[in-house]
């Protein structure tokens, strides 16, 4: 596939090996520019100001690409969602990764089916292996107060549980209580100036997600902003967005902890050939100087035939170039064929 002949806009749909964040099948577009390509996907429920930070990410990608590295390769967890004990045990043994995030709080009830995962997922990495936890702000204060001790038994001990609640006053409420780091995510990129979160006593490590806050450049503001050791996370991308998450790491100057980039794996299908996949091996992703470039056998197996949905994500797509700071920067003819 040439520069000539490239599609600039390819809408995928990609079915996933497990239902995770309450979807089987992932949706976005991919993008082409002049340094390369760059990835659209915010979840469906995202408003367009969102939907745009989103877009820059993929805009910097697309035409000037990432900071130069400091390091060549990322530690990363598995990730284990809300699935039965036996189906996470499988999850942990394929990874080759020595920690595991374990969703928990998926639905209202289901805290004897969190403690049966998380017990199988230590079993499965063994005495020497970490644990961590994502409730996605489902919980209120004492709910994670009593979950989190709870949990941390059956793991043996927990690294840390991450947003175990929806408010920062919540999460500095759930730290002083339990014995358990907390890490912030949603408190941090959904807030209207991720620059100015004042976290104070409610968290210990600061989730960074790069796809939602607008790149690389702008995560790594956001990171230094924190003042507080950082994680790496993925937005459920393909290998060729979950680049972008790749080079944010590996831009950190510190990195303490396994990212949560090992999400390839979630997909029943990549959009680029085997060799230059986004998938772990050994617990380590290894460092891209660009975004792959998509493989146009598999992103014609994966190409969105739906009339409805290609025309969803078009008008979407438009209303985040124009949200854009400068809607002049995606001048690409980005929009659905």
């Amino acid at each position: 596939m040439t520069a000539e002949t490239r599609p600039q806009v390819v809408p995928y749909a990609i079915g996933m090996t497990d239902r995770f964040r309450g979807i089987t099948v992932r949706e976005g577009v991919l993008l082409a520019g002049p340094h390369g390509w760059g990835e659209f996907c915010p979840f469906p429920e995202y408003d367009d100001a969102i939907a745009s930070r989103w877009l820059a990410t993929a805009v910097e990608a697309c035409t000037v690409g990432w900071p130069e590295p400091v390091r060549d390769r990322i530690p990363v967890n598995c990730i284990v969602p809300a699935v039965t004990p036996e189906r996470a045990a499988e999850l942990v043994t394929a990874s080759g990764c020595s920690t595991a995030k374990v969703k928990v709080a998926d639905r209202p009830g289901s805290l004897a089916e969190d403690l049966a995962r998380v017990e199988a997922v230590r079993s499965a990495l063994g005495p020497s292996g970490a644990v961590r936890v994502d409730a996605n702000m489902r919980w209120d204060a004492d709910e994670a107060v009593r979950a989190l001790r709870l949990l941390a038994r059956a793991a043996g001990e927990l690294e840390y549980a991450e947003q175990p609640c929806r408010t920062v006053e919540e999460l500095a409420e759930v730290r002083r209580r339990v014995d358990v780091r907390i890490a912030a995510d949603e408190s941090i990129r959904q807030a209207a100036d991720p620059t100015r979160v004042a976290l104070g006593e409610a968290a210990d490590v600061a989730v960074i997600k790069c796809t939602p806050l607008g790149g690389v450049r702008r995560a790594l503001e956001v990171a230094e902003s924190t003042g507080l050791p950082c994680v790496v996370s993925s937005a459920l991308e393909t290998s060729v967005g979950l680049a972008a998450q790749v080079a944010l790491a590996a831009s950190l100057p510190e990195l303490p902890f396994a990212c949560g980039l090992g999400t390839v794996s979630l997909f029943l299908e990549d959009v680029v050939r085997p060799g230059f996949s986004l998938r772990p091996e050994q617990g380590f992703i290894r460092v891209p100087r660009t975004a792959p470039v998509p493989d146009p056998a598999r992103t014609a197996a994966v190409e969105m035939v739906d009339p409805e949905r290609r025309a969803w994500w078009s008008a979407r797509l438009d209303r985040a170039v124009q949200g854009l700071p400068q809607p002049s920067a995606a001048p690409f003819g980005w929009r659905a064929p």
